[in-house]
């Protein structure tokens, strides 16, 4: 016993030592072992039910026969030490799961010492339980606690990131089970069923309830043959694979195309795009011209615009300053910047200038699965000023968009982008996801059936001589007359 609670408090130290996601994680797998650990119980209990005083005296017997006790004393010692090793992360794990942890460790110490008292009044014969009749109850009431206990692993795989789907709400249980009523301390903390369960939860609820519950209840007179578990286990097999193949292929996929021709602002009419693997092409039009930009591999990038996923492409270019003017009065400064540039005084510096234009050229093209999500063309101009007054060289830059597409257009395309992505995720947990699961069942299943046939023993052939249905031989004496008469 000790060293079972020395189990738990260390696993208790070594989650506190950990950041908050990794404190979730542990949590996590601390709850899938305790799941396996309470399922390996229940059907063990199931099926050792009958047997088990038999059992138990046969190895107490042996123990003893080897001439000493120290050998039944070391089959106790590890008995409890693995049962104890169990129930320490079992109730860590309820801990976890549970609001209360004060209430939740009074259960405890509540369970371990009626255990106690059941135990010595078996022990001293005042009790006396059908084992049969006790674990089927008692591994009725384990399935619906490890049931909750997935729940929880599910939720705190969410929390530490490692479970990202199926995050949807089902239903709001808060009337069932009110915080801080005895109520919702049953269903919440012995049941571990949350007041808002999600999708990927109850679905892992389900798959789990139904098939532990169906192996604890089935009833024995329904179990099949040694000789036809195979078969019955190549049956559930084929289920399972059609179950997942009809899942995979009937689930539909939310996407939304752009459209790869989309209109732009700024008098350039259109702009068509074709992308083609990490390369595209992008053809504009309008007012009697069209131009044609290449994108080659080393423009491409994976960007997110306006919250979704897009391919994007730039290319920058030095762009023709030869039909700008090489000499700018004052006037002509406030025309193209829309006020006296800073650094430039009317009085001191009544100009003409002389102007040095640098302009560079940038096309920038966003594609969403090959649809057009965005576009635009911006022009940077760089302007140097000398003379007209000034004692040194100015240096400006303006940028004006030359084209683009309407923003309300960017908007709603990628509203719609994002919608059916968000679809689409909620779908892979039943378009991928469980067929996966069940695939991984129908497997397990086929290699159980496979495993059964080997075990199964071959039929018993009779020879001629040793066939009980063809009599004794024929040179047998009982066969004669005389004999028959004696």
């Amino acid at each position: 016993m000790v060293l079972s609670v020395a189990v738990g408090f260390g696993l208790q130290v070594v989650e506190q030592a950990l950041p908050q996601a990794q404190q979730e994680g542990m949590e996590a797998i601390i709850g899938i072992v305790a799941v396996v650990f309470v399922t390996g119980m229940i059907v063990w209990m199931r099926s050792h039910a009958r047997s088990l005083t038999t059992e138990l005296e046969a190895s107490a017997t042996a123990a003893l026969g080897r001439g000493t006790a120290w050998a039944l004393a070391g089959m106790a010692f590890l008995a409890v030490l693995k049962e104890g090793f169990e129930t320490a992360v079992f109730l860590l794990a309820t801990f976890q799961a549970s609001s209360d942890t004060g209430l939740a460790a009074l259960g405890a110490v509540i369970g371990i010492a009626g255990a106690v008292v059941v135990g010595y009044g078996i022990y001293t014969g005042g009790v006396r339980l059908n084992l049969s009749k006790f674990f089927t109850g008692t591994g009725i009431f384990l399935v619906f606690v490890a049931g909750g206990l997935v729940l929880t692993v599910l939720r705190r795989a969410h929390e530490a990131g490692w479970v990202v789907i199926g995050q949807q709400r089902t239903v709001d249980l808060g009337w069932l089970a009110p915080n801080g009523s005895v109520q919702g301390a049953l269903v919440t903390g012995v049941l571990g069923i949350p007041p808002d369960p999600r999708v990927i939860e109850v679905l892992g609820w389900v798959l789990y309830v139904v098939p532990v519950l169906a192996v604890s209840l089935w009833p024995r007179a329904w179990r099949p043959s040694r000789t036809r578990v195979p078969a019955v286990r190549t049956a559930v097999a084929a289920v399972l694979a059609v179950a997942a193949a009809t899942l995979a292929i009937a689930v539909p996929t939310s996407s939304v195309d752009l459209p790869h021709t989309t209109a732009v602002t700024g008098g350039a009419g259109s702009v068509t795009a074709r992308v083609d693997g990490a390369t595209a092409t992008m053809r504009t039009s309008g007012t009697g011209r069209e131009a044609r930009v290449a994108f080659p591999a080393s423009t491409h990038r994976s960007v997110t615009r306006q919250g979704v996923t897009a391919d994007r492409w730039r290319r920058t270019e030095d762009g023709s300053a030869a039909q700008r003017p090489s000499s700018l009065t004052l006037d002509d400064l406030v025309d193209l910047f829309g006020r006296v540039p800073v650094g430039v005084s009317p009085s001191t510096n009544p100009g003409p200038f002389t102007a040095r234009w640098v302009v560079r050229d940038t096309v920038t093209l966003w594609t969403v699965r090959g649809g057009v999500l965005d576009a635009s063309r911006t022009e940077r101009t760089v302007l140097t000023i000398a003379g007209g007054g000034l004692p040194s060289a100015r240096t400006t830059t303006l940028d004006r968009t030359v084209w683009a597409v309407p923003a309300t257009r960017v908007a709603q395309s990628a509203t719609a982008v994002a919608s059916a992505d968000s679809r689409t995720a909620e779908l892979l947990l039943w378009k991928a996801w469980l067929p996966i699961a069940l695939g991984i069942a129908a497997a397990a299943q086929a290699l159980l059936a496979l495993r059964d046939r080997r075990r199964r023993p071959a039929p018993t052939t009779h020879t001629p001589e040793t066939d009980p249905s063809r009599g004794p031989p024929a040179d047998d004496p009982t066969r004669s007359p005389e004999y028959a008469v004696r």
